[in-house]
């Protein structure tokens, strides 16, 4: 056990905002994702109620949170979003640190606890604690989000089928660019998602180019373009020191017939990221993981990228057996 203090408890503010930032920079797993700029970018949309956890005067964890009615989230509206600790940090601590915390919420008019850890390829040292922590206050798995990843040192070789694609992509000429003329890439993402799935970017335009801007060296748009400079496929990428995630990825009916995206994540995994410990191709899933979309995961394992899981816990507060 920590030969410190007890655990205290302070609700984030503006006024933190520093503190919080040098602490996620400093942190074993933390990306910027939990960076105020990036966090606060949908305040609008949500009630902030991130936590700042300290033994005696020392900021130990962070918790990027909010409120939703009597469910407390950590965190909805980012993809991941669990405890984000220090080097000192123990499992016997976290333990004792999700008690604290689920008094602290329980006092507030906390009913649910819902938890999204960090996926490990994130994180620079192991850092699953809360996942144990999780099991020891009877948490229970509400979601697994199936994403597509490749490790960079051994990566498996592409299939025949995408080897073809590529192939038949370089006839076509194609240029890569990587530049800022996101309206252009929008334009297709947006097309693309409505016809294939009725649905819509998480991101609008404005935000996506804002969210650039503040984390220019992080969040970077690629762009596939033909003979005449129309965009055809391309992808925006989410970079943190360990993975380079696919945060989006979209393409016209004439990139999908001619190979572009393949085109594209030749290039990427094997050129552009080929030194980043994991390319992340994103998730597959719907309903919550209930639903796999088979067609997609095809396409992606095709690359060579095999399945790291994206959780959602859920600790019941009114349930007698955590007390």
């Amino acid at each position: 056990m920590d030969p410190v203090q007890e655990w205290h408890i302070e609700p984030y503010t503006a006024s933190c905002k520093q503190e919080w930032d040098y602490f996620v920079s400093a942190s074993r797993n933390g990306t910027f994702l939990f960076r105020r700029d990036y966090m606060d970018y949908h305040a609008d949309r949500f009630e902030d109620g991130s936590l700042m956890t300290y033994r005696g005067q020392k900021l130990r964890a962070l918790l990027p949170a909010h409120w939703d009615g009597r469910r407390f989230c950590s965190h909805l509206g980012l993809t991941y979003g669990g405890v984000i600790s220090d080097d000192k940090m123990t499992a016997q601590s976290m333990i004792e640190l999700f008690g604290f915390i689920i008094r602290f919420i329980e006092e507030r008019g906390a009913e649910c606890w819902v938890y999204r850890p960090v996926p490990y390829i994130y994180t620079r040292y192991p850092s699953q604690e809360d996942l144990y922590a999780l099991f020891r206050w009877n948490a229970r798995l509400t979601e697994r989000k199936i994403s597509t990843v490749i490790p960079s040192s051994n990566a498996y070789p592409f299939s025949t089928l995408r080897c073809r694609k590529v192939h038949k992509a370089i006839q076509q000429e194609f240029t890569i660019f990587q530049d800022d003329y996101y309206a252009a890439f929008w334009k297709v993402l947006e097309r693309n998602l409505w016809e294939r799935h009725q649905a819509y970017p998480v991101h609008s335009l404005d935000e996506i180019i804002l969210l650039h801007r503040r984390f220019p060296e992080q969040i970077l748009l690629y762009r596939v373009c033909d003979k005449e400079k129309s965009t055809v496929a391309g992808c925006v990428m989410y970079l943190t020191s360990r993975v380079a995630h696919v945060q989006y990825i979209g393409s016209t009916a004439e990139g999908r017939k001619s190979g572009a995206v393949d085109y594209l994540f030749h290039h990427l995994i094997h050129d552009v990221y080929a030194g980043v410990d994991y390319f992340d191709m994103g998730t597959s899933v719907e309903e919550k993981g209930r639903v796999l979309n088979e067609g997609l995961i095809f396409q992606k394992e095709g690359f060579g990228g095999r399945a790291v899981v994206y959780d959602t816990y859920e600790i019941n507060l009114k349930d007698e057996t955590i007390k």
